[in-house]
């Protein structure tokens, strides 16, 4: 797959591309069009030595400049891919981040690597390019598929960074889960958990920009659908798999609730369960290095500035090492 049509993005030094409509569309999904949106950084090397594709997570797209200058400071010339239903892929009547399955993640990751691969090449010349995928929370969990159903040979190396390996359930709301595969086969698009996202809202107050109609601080409705499809997805995650390149999974050092007035707010998980993480992590292949950083936030990327920078540094290790 290919983009032939670069135009400027909405951050500075950046275009996006048009990635087009998913194969695996339903007809008649009611859900508007599909689309899927390539994002590069123009870069000042003309001699990359991998390539770099972010990925994000749920209630969010690609805004992380800093972490894609970390990659391109070891080399690697840095894609990122809105999937659909998300960011700069919205169109109307796209219900937001929703999914049936988390196959159509896994394809859109899929499209965006050979994308940003056949870009690579046409750009600086340079064929078979190691691929080094950076994967945030929902988009981790599609990834971690996606690296495991992979040819050996189309990944270099994979980055995890807060996967959602679980969620910090009470013990009634994991009895209504039981409830959600039933509701996703009869109406997939009912919103389940409508909840606002302090966790959102927590970013803005410690000064991060981004646009909060595509990360919003009210949140977005989680669907039956996409409860339901994640949490077969997790199902895997915890059956083990054998992803065959070196995986970096890096996590905060505790889970707490997701409420401002939470006197760590800022400085642990308040998304995922960072257990179930340490529990499963480890299973998903033979080469995983696993990074707990204290003081990180559920984005180990947008912590405070000496978690994050642990994070960075252990980033530019793992690409070094990965292409060396």
């Amino acid at each position: 797959m290919s983009v032939d049509e670069w135009r400027p993005d909405v951050l500075e030094g950046y275009e996006q591309a048009s990635l087009g409509a998913p194969m695996s569309a339903p007809v008649g999904h009611g859900d508007g069009s599909l689309e899927r949106t390539l994002i590069r950084r123009i870069g000042p090397s003309d001699h990359p030595t991998s390539v770099a594709l972010i990925v994000h997570g749920y209630n969010d797209y690609f805004f992380a400049t800093h972490l894609a200058d970390t990659l391109a400071d070891h080399g690697a010339a840095v894609y990122a891919v809105d999937m659909r239903r998300a960011g700069r892929s919205l169109r109307p009547g796209n219900q937001a981040h929703h999914l049936a399955h988390i196959s159509e993640l896994v394809e859109d990751i899929a499209d965006a690597a050979r994308a940003a691969n056949a870009d690579a090449h046409a750009r600086y010349g340079a064929a078979d390019l190691p691929l080094i995928v950076h994967a945030h929370s929902t988009g981790a969990l599609a990834a971690t598929i996606w690296a495991n159903d992979q040819p050996a040979d189309a990944l270099a190396g994979l980055i995890l960074n807060g996967p959602l390996f679980g969620l910090p359930l009470r013990a009634w709301e994991q009895a209504a889960m039981r409830t959600v595969p039933a509701l996703a086969k009869i109406r997939p698009r009912a919103v389940v958990v409508p909840a606002p996202s302090p966790y959102t809202t927590g970013l803005v107050n410690r000064g991060w920009e981004f646009n909060t109609a595509w990360k919003s601080p009210q949140g977005v409705g989680a669907t039956a659908g996409w409860l339901a499809g994640t949490a077969a997805a997790r199902r895997r995650v915890r059956g083990g798999l054998d992803i065959k390149v070196p995986v970096l999974v890096a996590h905060a050092d505790s889970t707490g609730p997701d409420r401002l007035d939470n006197p760590r707010h800022g400085s642990q998980d308040t998304v995922v369960d960072v257990a179930a993480i340490r529990r499963y992590a480890p299973g998903i292949g033979p080469y995983v290095a696993v990074v707990e950083i204290p003081g990180a936030i559920h984005d180990v990327s947008l912590s405070a500035s000496a978690p994050r920078s642990i994070y960075l540094d252990a980033v530019g290790h793992f690409v070094d090492r990965v292409v060396e």
